[in-house]
């Protein structure tokens, strides 16, 4: 599949051709600092939020509330702060929610999950409470990883990057940086872990060898997660983890450090998963999803990847486990963090900017 220029991102809904579909990309909401994770409400609300620290409610029409009360403190520099927010899979009658932060702890920052309800006027948080840290915290603001999915299985799947400053991190069994963690709902090790029982090794071990994940993704037939990786200099990933599986940071993989230096032994090793997708130069992926809706029926099944350096969506098309093409679309335009299936079948992308925005991507009639 062709990587089509498109045309520039449109504010008023400026007509977009792209190969399976033509489409409109509107404003939805704006004023927000540097929106970073969302999740709609049954009612079609949307929750979103900021990293400085802030949890908003925008409603059907875009209109953003006040920062909801009750939202735990956090450690906003550099990448940390406020990051993901997921719903759990009966959030209809518990109101229960997920949300991924950077929290300074005794040594440095680490990533946090914490579970609270959303209050019943949705203009708060109820019993905020911390149920993992991806511990020993570290110095620095970088690699914080921090994604948060509950996949076909029912079990919560969080991703913890490698910290930055010390990517062997990746690699140790005995730390919880760097990986994919498999979680009950609070925050314990999830039944039929791979590492469930083994000595000097985190039972909430899923996988490892990651490096920022920032991004993960349910494939909406197998219930799979798909995690979508930044590299260094290239070698940004999309991979398919098995139980268990060493996705290879920093020992293998296609990218050098920004300096050009060589950081990895080799691109592949047989004890180590390769992944689905990689790219060099680098297109800095954040967020991605799965479309499964209606509006757009041409890209059912397709996985869309908000992408940082490159400042545009990636339309990846599958073939089971497979991904045989990709589209770039409005690239070059604008660094986006996430991207959102709302329940009417759009897509709804968050712009990484201090004067954020939540642009929709709309079928042209």
């Amino acid at each position: 599949m062709g990587a089509t220029a498109l045309p520039a991102l449109a504010q008023g809904g400026r007509l977009v051709e792209s190969e399976a579909a033509r489409f409109r990309v509107t404003t939805f909401a704006q004023g927000l600092e540097h929106p970073w994770g969302g999740a709609f409400l049954p009612d079609g609300r949307l929750l979103v939020t900021e990293r400085p620290g802030r949890l908003r409610l925008i409603e059907r029409d875009g209109s953003l509330s006040p920062p909801l009360s009750g939202v735990p403190a956090v450690a906003a520099a550099g990448q940390g702060g406020l990051l993901d927010i997921a719903l759990a899979p009966d959030f209809a009658t518990t109101r229960e929610l997920y949300l991924c932060q950077a929290v300074p702890l005794r040594g440095g920052n680490a990533t946090r999950l914490v579970r609270a309800r959303l209050a019943a006027d949705a203009r708060g948080l109820d019993a905020a409470q911390p149920i993992l840290d991806a511990t020993p915290a570290q110095p620095g603001n970088g690699h914080y990883g921090c994604r948060i999915v509950f996949a076909g299985d029912g079990k919560l799947y969080l991703s913890t990057g490698d910290r930055q400053s010390r990517p062997e991190r990746a690699q140790a069994l005995d730390d919880l940086a760097g990986k994919l963690l498999r979680l009950e709902r609070d925050g314990s090790p999830a039944e039929g872990n791979p590492f469930l029982g083994r000595e000097g090794v985190r039972p909430e071990i899923y996988a490892y060898g990651l490096r920022n994940p920032q991004g993960l993704a349910v494939h909406p037939e197998s219930g799979r997660v798909f995690e979508i990786e930044m590299g260094p200099r290239g070698g940004d990933e999309v991979n398919l983890p098995e139980p268990g599986a060493n996705l290879g940071w920093p020992v293998v993989g296609h990218g050098t450090a920004y300096s050009g230096a060589r950081i990895h032994e080799a691109p592949s090793r047989p004890d180590m998963q390769d992944p689905l997708r990689f790219w060099t130069p680098a297109i800095s992926p954040s967020g991605g999803t799965f479309y499964t809706g209606d509006a757009f029926p041409a890209w059912r099944g397709n996985l869309f990847l908000a992408t940082l350096s490159s400042a545009g969506l990636l339309r990846l098309t599958l073939e089971g486990d497979r991904i045989t093409a990709e589209e770039k679309l409005l690239w070059g335009q604008q660094r986006l963090r996430q991207v959102l299936q709302g329940p009417d079948g759009l897509l709804y992308a968050l712009t990484d900017e201090a004067r954020g925005r939540i642009l929709r991507v709309e079928p042209a009639e």
